[in-house]
């Protein structure tokens, strides 16, 4: 395995880290996996906690997002104190270094610091072994989300 250039996750505070973020959806889900854009960005954008992880150089590696109170009660059964994870995406040239891993745990630190008590997330289900790895276990039936099959899973903080 080489060398993995030194990465940093963040929350997206500033304009300049949103649009970082959307960029990688956009090369993620529009245009490798042929998302319709009008469906890959919401409403919720505008009240979600972003996360980013850059490079060292700056460039964006991927991103994810954590919805919380009102907003995420429709996507987690209706308890407010579990937060939804949500649009993780990471570039294809980061893959296997760590990132997707890193976004997670910085969604799952947002969602502690805002009292929620677990994380629910729809994962794609070809990346159900991905987060069994960091503690999600999935529950109910497979759902199709944007014409690719889902699952839900969720990870008690």
């Amino acid at each position: 395995m080489g060398v993995s250039p030194a990465h940093t996750v963040r929350v997206a505070e500033d304009p300049a880290d949103r649009e970082a973020c959307f960029a990688v959806r956009k090369e993620v889900f529009v245009a490798e996996q042929g998302v319709a854009e009008d469906i890959e960005y919401d409403a919720y954008d505008a009240v979600a906690v972003h996360v980013l992880a850059v490079r060292e150089d700056g460039v964006p590696l991927g991103t994810g997002r954590l919805l919380h109170g009102e907003v995420a009660v429709a996507k987690t059964g209706g308890d407010p104190a579990v937060g939804s994870l949500g649009r993780l995406a990471v570039s294809r040239e980061a893959r296997g270094l760590g990132v997707g891993a890193a976004l997670v745990r910085a969604i799952e630190d947002a969602a502690r610091a805002r009292g929620l008590t677990a994380v629910d997330l729809h994962a794609q289900t070809h990346a159900l072994g991905f987060y069994a790895r960091l503690g999600y276990e999935a529950y109910g039936p497979e759902f199709p989300d944007a014409g690719i099959p889902h699952r839900a899973m969720r990870r008690a903080l």
